[in-house]
């Protein structure tokens, strides 16, 4: 069964190779040269970190954090991405950050969805903005609670559904000479109290899926090879109306994420560069509701393609989604599960018709 599988990642990931990286030969070659790829002895594993007391690996990007998170939900945090909405504060916080489009309108504009487990410790989280049912079939492989302000009514029919739970509006407005829709905040102590009020479990329920990913600890890190990786040293994504960016930091290690011409800032924590170990991005189509731009990513669906792109090398992957709380699975050539490294992870959904258009630079 694994080798049938990697025969159809192979052939997929070779048709990615072909049109992202080029001077690779033909897709018969491409698939024989991944086919030929033998096990290698890998290095010695170095010892792996002893946990500090009271410590446990975080499910969402396997740092040290306090055993009295174990159980409990993420929240993911609808944040609004127009510029006006710029500097955003808590994004620091966030442990994944995915930036899909939101609308075909307006220039394809974002909106970015992050993933918070430890939320009591917010102060600031925002701007909050509407959600749309892409983020209810995400936020639920993740057993999240969606914290927005409102919708489409595309959305009922998914927020009616048993896994899902959300906390809509009411949170706190701070007076920042912005447009009211722009003045949105989660603040501290909200969260806490907003579980409590809808009578909501802040812990993991029958609904709760498993850990998400596979991770690779510090010292024994990532560093993708193999037919078709290649060094990135920079991706622009196709993301016309904020040109989402991210560079590579040698110093880091991390990908520091850039849109609108500038870095981008935490203004919650002293203007803190946004950086990600992590950097996923998916192949979607999507379907497109009506004229007003409201749309929904296919983002339950098998064997699309995508990249994995950590410690300066990207690879091709594969990815799948089988129902609304399954979790998207990342395949190498090798039809493994892909592990990542210790870190944040950010996620793009990149419309399949303008996939072609995302650039990769060594």
């Amino acid at each position: 069964m694994r080798r049938k599988l990697s025969k159809i990642l192979f052939s997929i990931a070779a048709t990615i190779m072909l049109t992202a990286f080029g001077n690779v030969g033909t897709e018969a070659d491409v698939v024989r040269a991944a086919e030929a790829v033998l096990p290698t002895q890998a290095a010695p594993a170095l010892p792996a970190p002893i946990a500090p007391p009271g410590m446990y690996r975080s499910e969402l990007t396997n740092e040290w954090i306090s055993e009295s998170l174990r159980t409990q939900r993420p929240i993911a945090v609808m944040v609004d991405n127009e510029k006006i909405a710029l500097p955003h504060y808590g994004i620091s916080q966030a442990d994944v950050v995915y930036e899909m489009m939101n609308s075909t309108k307006n220039g394809r504009i974002t909106r970015l969805m992050a993933l918070v487990k430890d939320w009591n410790s917010i102060t600031r989280f925002g701007s909050i903005r509407s959600l749309r049912p892409t983020n209810i079939l995400l936020a639920a492989e993740w057993n999240a609670v969606l914290c927005h302000d409102g919708g489409p009514f595309y959305n009922n029919a998914y927020l009616a559904k048993g896994y899902m739970n959300n906390f809509s509006a009411g949170f706190a407005r701070i007076a920042n000479g912005k447009p009211r829709e722009f003045t949105e905040y989660i603040t501290t102590g909200e969260v806490a109290a907003r579980f409590k009020k809808a009578n909501v479990t802040t812990q993991y329920n029958e609904f709760y899926p498993g850990p998400h990913f596979k991770f690779a600890d510090e010292v024994n890190q990532v560093i993708p090879v193999g037919p078709g990786t290649q060094s990135c040293s920079k991706v622009e994504l196709p993301f016309y109306h904020n040109s989402s960016t991210l560079i590579y930091n040698p110093a880091t290690m991390t990908y520091d994420y850039y849109e609108y011409g500038m870095a981008h800032v935490d203004a919650g924590n002293n203007n803190k560069q946004t950086t990600f170990k992590n950097v996923i991005i998916q192949d979607c189509t999507y379907h497109v509701y009506d004229n007003n731009g409201y749309m929904i990513f296919n983002c339950i669906d098998i064997f699309r393609t995508g990249y994995y792109i950590t410690n300066g090398r990207v690879t091709p992957i594969v990815w799948m989604k089988t129902s609304d709380t399954d979790i998207t699975r990342y395949f190498g050539l090798d039809g493994q599960e892909i592990t990542l490294n210790t870190g944040k992870t950010y996620i793009a959904l990149c419309p399949n018709d303008d996939f072609p258009n995302l650039k990769i630079y060594p």
